[in-house]
């Protein structure tokens, strides 16, 4: 069976599957090199440049799984929210959601009509790639966060403040998101998507009594909407130690964990039949060559051989990462066998 989704079964395995969040573009100068200037989202409307970015990493580093190139506000800046990705920035929102008539500004989802070129890139991918690939959707909350701050954030202080002081309006606002989420996830299985992965990136702002009442709500609505699907779904936020067990009760395939939390820990706090994936932490690939030795063996150490298990980093691939660094994790980890 193909490591990857047998690890996010839970099955045995030959060898311990391993991909990394970001790796399509960033540090790979193959990238740099056909990505051209401008927004993110010009070059995620052109399938076959789409497609060549997806492949990249996968030549380069050999690693058990594809991820789809696309961003978490493409399903919303398809349906005209008005949307930009800048670079050095990230989602910028030309006007932000603020009350109940935006909520008319978030339409339902047509994929087919709406996102096209997305099924375009997966189904070229689908024929092409010998491992799986993931497609991918921002969670209700992250998504909401970019609309409501305008923006990225540090203090999230807009959205808890709508989220708290209008309940109504914030349900409401996630009950269509989520809409788009499943649509968007849907249609990409339908393309060819083998795994799909749900990005909750900022859930980790929040304090669990509130990520509880005003968050795992949606999350698992779009899990459950999913699970009829067949392919494993992966759920990963960062700075989520405070809510691992919450967020694993959205019902996931697959729980992602960031690098503050050690995958020893991370099983005892949510229970021993959790299948992980993770969680070296980005940085250390900028270390001498021997610190990040010390560190991939760490981690698969603490994974103890579970064969519920799926190498990567903590988030993603820094830009200043060496590509040759990457290469070297990747065969550490392949040389690793599960129970061995």
């Amino acid at each position: 069976m193909d490591p990857f989704l047998a690890a996010c079964r839970g099955l045995p395995h030959e060898r311990t599957p391993v991909w990394f969040m970001r790796q399509a573009g960033r540090s790979l100068p193959e990238y740099r090199s056909i990505r051209g200037t401008g927004s993110i989202l010009d070059a995620i409307a052109d399938p076959g440049l789409a497609a060549e970015i997806t492949l990249q990493p996968v030549r380069r580093y050999d690693t058990d799984a594809a991820i789809l190139f696309s961003d978490i506000v493409v399903p919303v800046h398809a349906i005209g929210f008005g949307v930009d990705v800048v670079p050095g920035v990230g989602p910028v929102i030309e006007r932000p959601f603020e009350r109940t008539a935006d909520l008319d500004r978030l339409r339902p989802l047509d994929p087919e009509a709406d996102t096209p070129y997305v099924l375009e890139t997966v189904r070229a991918l689908a024929s092409e790639l010998t491992v799986p690939l993931i497609g991918f959707a921002g969670a209700p909350f992250t998504v909401a966060s970019y609309l409501i701050e305008g923006g990225p954030s540090r203090t999230y202080a807009r959205t808890k403040a709508l989220m708290l002081g209008d309940p109504n309006l914030w349900f409401a606002l996630l009950d269509r998101l989520v809409d788009l989420a499943v649509a968007s996830l849907r249609s990409q299985v339908d393309a060819g998507a083998g795994a799909l992965q749900l990005f909750d990136s900022w859930a980790g702002a929040l304090a669990p009594p509130v990520y509880e009442r005003y968050v795992l709500p949606a999350s698992r609505s779009v899990f459950d909407r999913i699970a009829d699907l067949g392919v494993p779904g992966i759920h990963f936020g960062v700075g989520t130690g405070e809510i691992l067990h919450l967020m694993a009760a959205a019902g996931s395939d697959v729980l992602g964990v960031d690098w503050r939390v050690p995958l020893d820990e991370a099983r005892r706090r949510i229970g021993p039949d959790t299948v992980l994936q993770g969680n070296l932490d980005p940085a250390v690939c900028l270390a001498p060559i021997e610190a990040v030795d010390t560190a991939v063996g760490d981690v698969l150490r603490r994974n103890g051989d579970h064969p519920g298990y799926v190498f990567n980093l903590g988030h993603g691939v820094l830009p200043e990462t060496d590509p040759a660094v990457l290469e070297h994790v990747v065969d550490l980890v392949h040389a690793h066998r599960p129970g061995g």
